[in-house]
């Protein structure tokens, strides 16, 4: 009985096999690297080069290996980058998840946890926003992450399938243990970018837009801890195998941190006033987005244990300043 983690060589992917092999499972991963690096992923997993999206690869993968579940995080990520190219977004996040999934049904996993996001609410009208709440994606990255939610409820009713959808909201942080972190290139996370400026490694750090209709001018987002996030997938696992029906939970903290209050934290916790320069809104960002995160506490009876926003900062500067070795070596 193995796990197939697709995007296990990525950031919050490799968090996830670290859990899984914590937790005693045996892991398999596809990535095709194209953003992932292989000393992100656990010595005690299985990584095979390869796209999620080739039906045929994944098939050899289950039957190899005994693949019982698959957690699914392979997919585009960037919304600026999202509505510039939209149509590799739906390729890459909505086209091969279709894929995957055919792939699953084809062979009997019955199993399936999915990396979506908060982008599918666009801008709601409440925060925070809860599982019920109207989805409006105000993006292609957010629409195609939607889609495959769509397909996944109705494989569900269609066939012997089962799955949780994760709604993400910002992740950030790295492991407690060092062991990773986010490592993308060029990577947006207002946290990794201001973590970047403050270790010289960015000129600056842009603000895109202090004219939101929110408390000081910013967006709000709710920030998760990455281990925190891999634990939630742990508990949905673990759902998912005692027969536990589909369902769809937010991941989040429940509270709003503004840009302008995330930089003074990395600032504080750094020690460092780097340069902040202000810049126009990006097309696709929504004013404020909270989670609403009582559903997932309460079904997967999932407790956050890395809830402080100097705690995220902190371990994700760590990381930084041990990422270039890593990279250089490996």
């Amino acid at each position: 009985m193995s796990v197939l983690v697709t995007g296990g060589a990525g950031y919050i992917g490799s968090h996830m096999v670290l859990e899984l092999v914590d937790a005693g499972e045996r892991v398999v991963v596809i990535d095709n690297l194209s953003t992932g690096y292989r000393f992100a992923v656990s010595p005690n997993a299985e990584l095979i080069v390869g796209d999620a999206g080739d039906g045929e690869l994944v098939q050899a993968i289950i039957a190899e290996h005994g693949i019982t579940a698959i957690i699914h995080f392979a997919g585009s990520i960037v919304v600026p980058e999202s509505v510039a190219d939209p149509l590799s977004y739906y390729e890459n996040n909505t086209v091969k998840s279709r894929s995957l999934i055919a792939a699953a049904v084809r062979s009997g996993v019955k199993a399936f946890i999915f990396s979506s996001t908060a982008a599918v609410y666009g801008n709601p009208k409440n925060n925070p926003v809860s599982e019920a709440d109207r989805t409006a994606p105000v993006s292609p990255y957010g629409s195609s992450k939607l889609m495959t939610e769509i397909m996944l409820a109705d494989t569900a009713v269609a066939h012997d399938f089962r799955y949780i959808a994760l709604r993400y909201f910002n992740v950030a942080g790295a492991d407690p243990m060092g062991r990773s972190g986010q490592s993308t290139p060029r990577a947006t996370h207002l946290i990794k970018a201001a973590c970047e400026t403050a270790l010289g490694k960015r000129s600056h750090l842009d603000i895109f837009g202090t004219d939101y209709p929110t408390a000081d001018g910013t967006c709000v987002r709710d920030y998760i801890h990455v281990t925190d996030l891999a634990q939630a997938h742990l508990a949905a696992l673990g759902h998912l195998r005692r027969g536990g029906d589909s369902d769809i939970f937010n991941c989040g903290y429940s509270k709003g941190f503004s840009v302008l209050e995330v930089i003074a934290a990395v600032k504080r916790v750094s020690g460092v006033d780097f340069k902040v320069v202000l810049s126009p809104r990006r097309p696709g960002d929504p004013a404020a987005i909270v989670a609403a995160s009582r559903n997932i506490r309460y079904a997967l009876h999932w407790q956050p244990k890395h809830d402080d926003l100097d705690l995220i900062v902190a371990q994700a500067l760590s990381w930084e300043r041990r990422l270039d070795a890593l990279k250089a070596a490996g």
